[in-house]
């Protein structure tokens, strides 16, 4: 096994008291999981940062069961880790959680990104029942195959401006904690939660057709492998539609958004919104038949 950095996800990879230290009561709330779907993918988590919603993404993960859980990229922010460590108790959890849920049988796929790129050195490699992969072909029930990547190789300021990247992470991170502070003062007037980043991104024109250029790119690069479809994380923007025959979803984030994209048994792919039904009473109005949406690619 190769050298991994001290990092909250390399020690809870490779020391087995992160094992141990899923308890029996955290076994007795996944008994009851109701979101019972063949594949799930989550991206963009961001685990060592104040914006993480890490109790959502605990809760989501203790009532779904699935037979294959893809960790689309950025689930631990290194970047913001190198500037000012933050490390609480239940980002922890998650880690353990996504562990358990590995040694229980689920298949744990994980895709690095850029904020986690240090687990790059380490592609081929499974650490704790999970496998580290570059990318991914994902075959649906119904046939077709999805390209998973997080996608940020198709972002131009990550890959040609580096320290523009890096500043915008800046700017977002301290958008995010004017988040923190403003839904907490929602949530003390009985209001539901709020992004206000995300607000900003639909209404800012040259953000709208960023989120339009990666998009496209990413589904012509999946047309010119011969695939039926892109899944994706990075933008932050939770999508599912069909771009010139090809269909693209992204997963969105556990930040702002709080989603995530699900496979069905028959193939049908779904986005789930856990801001709208966090509990298990949520469940059944996320699952009506009603409310899904079903892709087929050309």
């Amino acid at each position: 096994m190769p050298y991994i950095p001290a990092t909250p996800l390399a020690s809870a990879l490779l020391t087995d008291a992160s094992f141990a230290s899923a308890t029996d009561a955290d076994s007795d709330a996944e008994s009851v999981a109701s979101l019972r779907v063949r594949t799930v993918w989550i991206s963009d988590i961001h685990l060592g940062t104040p914006g993480c919603q890490a109790e959502a993404l605990l809760d989501f993960l203790r009532h779904t069961d699935c037979e294959t859980l893809f960790l689309v990229g950025d689930i631990v922010d290194g970047w913001q880790l190198r500037r000012n460590w933050y490390w609480p108790q239940a980002h922890n959890d998650v880690l353990q959680k996504l562990l358990r849920k590995a040694r229980k049988g689920t298949r744990v796929i994980y895709v690095p990104g850029n904020h986690d790129e240090f687990a790059r050195a380490y592609l081929g490699h499974n650490f704790g029942g999970i496998d580290v992969a570059e990318e991914w072909i994902h075959i649906t029930a119904d046939g077709r195959r999805l390209w998973v990547t997080h996608g940020d190789y198709f972002d131009g300021v990550v890959q040609c401006a580096r320290w523009l990247a890096l500043v915008g992470d800046w700017a977002y991170t301290l958008t995010l904690r004017l988040n923190v502070q403003f839904n907490r003062l929602r949530a003390r007037l009985g209001m539901p939660y709020w992004s206000l980043s995300n607000y900003l991104k639909q209404r800012v024109k040259r953000a709208v057709s960023y989120v339009s250029d990666f998009e496209t790119a990413l589904a012509r690069e999946a047309h010119l492998r011969g695939l039926d479809g892109v899944v994706c994380g990075h933008i932050h923007h939770a999508e599912m539609r069909e771009i010139d025959g090809i269909l693209y979803a992204n997963d969105g984030d556990w930040v702002e958004s709080l989603t995530a994209l699900c496979e069905h048994p028959d193939g049908r792919l779904e986005i789930i919104d856990w801001s709208a039904g966090k509990t298990a009473a949520g469940i059944a109005s996320l699952m009506a038949p009603a409310e899904t949406a079903r892709l087929q690619a050309a």
